[in-house]
């Protein structure tokens, strides 16, 4: 089901882009006691598969909007989903990880683009949740691009600590831990931790709904992607948290358990949160992956 409806866009974008965003329409599909939201932007075309972004933890599909826009200009259909239990979208009636939406989201771009092999694109633990969902479902997707993906085992151990904020009594208080987790572990040029990526951040982890995630601790994604039989292309940014001095064994990983690696992009200058960190250097490497031939 689809309609015409305005987004919640972030006001700090600029108007121009503010404007087209919010001309997207909203779709839905079973989950749980409710709905997974899905956001389009472009036009269906048959020729062309579309591009389809999930995002990352305690996120939204505002983790995209500096890549959304980018991807309609170069003729893409783009589908953007609230996972299960973040932004607008309802958790599943069981668990709060990855393994439990897989089938929801298999569900969903089954309604929504039934007998279409989509581009599937994963940032972080959205990464992780497309490779369950290829590993289940392989003949959903044409290509699969991970960034910023954990789960692949390589790192012997948490290269960084959150700290705790919904105890604090005022929005000040929880303002400054925002700032400094953006800082620890999604930018790594702090000068963007105001503004819009402060405002998109804080919009997202109020509404996030699955705490005590595990899986992106574990080694699933790598013992998943055997079973991904598609093209598989990587992106990160070289000073992701997540890997940092561990990328030779990432990459090793990939190639390892992918039965199709298209290689690793590192994106210099950039963090965890590449693609709004690097967004034009990200977007053309996204793009030349999507534009390859199978």
């Amino acid at each position: 089901m689809s309609e015409v409806i305005e987004f919640e866009v972030p006001v700090m974008l600029p108007v121009a882009e503010r404007t087209r965003l919010a001309q997207g329409r909203r779709m839905v599909t079973p989950c749980g006691d409710g709905d997974i939201v899905w956001h389009a932007w472009g036009d269906r075309r048959d020729d062309i598969p579309p591009v389809v972004l999930f995002h990352g933890g305690s996120g939204s599909w505002t983790h995209w909007v500096k890549n959304i826009l980018p991807l309609v200009d170069a003729g893409r259909w783009v589908l953007a989903a609230d996972l299960p239990g973040f932004g607008d979208s309802a958790a599943p009636k069981a668990g709060t990880d990855a393994d439990v939406m897989v089938e929801p989201l298999a569900a969903g771009l089954r309604q929504l683009v039934p007998g279409v092999a989509v581009d599937l694109v994963g940032f972080s633990f959205g990464g992780l949740t497309a490779g369950l969902l290829l590993a289940a479902h392989p003949e959903l997707a044409r290509r699969l691009v991970l960034a910023g993906a954990p789960g692949m085992g390589v790192v012997p151990g948490r290269q960084f600590e959150l700290k705790a904020w919904r105890h604090l009594k005022t929005p000040q208080e929880q303002a400054e831990i925002h700032r400094h987790n953006l800082g620890v572990l999604m930018l790594h040029d702090h000068d963007l931790i105001d503004g819009l990526a402060l405002e998109i951040h804080i919009a997202n982890v109020v509404r996030d709904r699955l705490p005590r995630r595990r899986l992106p601790s574990t080694d699933i994604l790598a013992r998943s992607l055997p079973k991904v039989s598609c093209p598989v292309h990587a992106i990160y940014g070289a000073h992701d948290v997540l890997y940092r001095r561990y990328w030779p064994e990432l990459e090793a990983a990939l190639a390892t358990n992918a039965p199709d690696f298209r290689g690793l992009a590192l994106i210099e200058d950039a963090g965890h949160w590449v693609q709004f960190e690097a967004n034009e250097i990200f977007d053309a490497e996204l793009l030349q992956a999507l534009n390859q031939g199978n």
